[in-house]
């Protein structure tokens, strides 16, 4: 299924609705990032008001992850803000008024608090994120909130290509991108598949 296809699909089912949320899931490297763009690009260029709202700006800052003693296992479900995400998308969901929410800079390697203003006029947000559908406390109190969900799951060989691929281009010898691929990047890619919920859509390949 393409972005435009898929664009059709989410805007049939949104009619008539208020707002209508879609999740874009899968595990790190998946291409989430990329179709949640393209999505929002064609359902603008459709007329329709669109947001896009990034899991990844929940990521806890590197000194509370450091007294956790988790920095080495950033980007694991155990190193966002749950309860805040949670918040934010009781707040998108109650549509009564303007949502700032906040991004994560990957140059920076931190959050930034109210990066991004949702709307009231928004009537179509896509959700992005690893553990959306994850299968386990607290990320299981997230069944239901969503009106369509997508996930992307390419197959584990292609993740480990891409997600050693990413260190590579960050500069890291080879010896420094495996560690961080193999001792993170690819665990989180296996339990994103192998424990989550069922979705509306799978999409092997994007």
């Amino acid at each position: 299924m393409n972005v435009q296809s898929l664009k059709d699909e989410i805007l049939k089912r949104a009619a008539g609705a208020g707002r209508f949320i879609v999740a874009v899931a899968g595990p790190p490297g998946a291409g989430k990032s990329t179709l949640s763009d393209g999505l929002a690009e064609a359902i603008a260029e459709a007329g329709e008001s669109v947001a896009v709202l990034p899991m990844d700006g929940f990521h806890m800052d590197n000194a509370v992850l450091e007294q956790k003693g988790l920095l080495p296992r950033k980007g694991a479900p155990e190193t966002f803000d749950v309860r805040a995400f949670l918040a934010t998308l009781a707040a998108v969901r109650a549509d009564d008024g303007e949502v700032l929410v906040p991004v994560f800079d990957r140059s920076r390697e931190l959050a930034i608090a109210s990066a991004r203003a949702i709307a009231p006029e928004t009537r179509i947000v896509l959700v992005e994120g690893n553990y959306l559908l994850l299968d386990e406390a607290p990320w299981n109190r997230l069944d239901g909130a969503f009106d369509y969900s997508i996930f992307i799951d390419p197959g584990i060989d292609v993740l480990e290509q891409r997600l050693l691929q990413r260190w590579y281009d960050h500069g890291y010898d080879d010896e420094t991108a495996r560690t961080k691929a193999f001792g993170n990047d690819i665990p989180n890619a296996r339990r994103v598949v192998g424990s989550r919920r069922a979705s509306d859509l799978v999409i092997r390949d994007f």
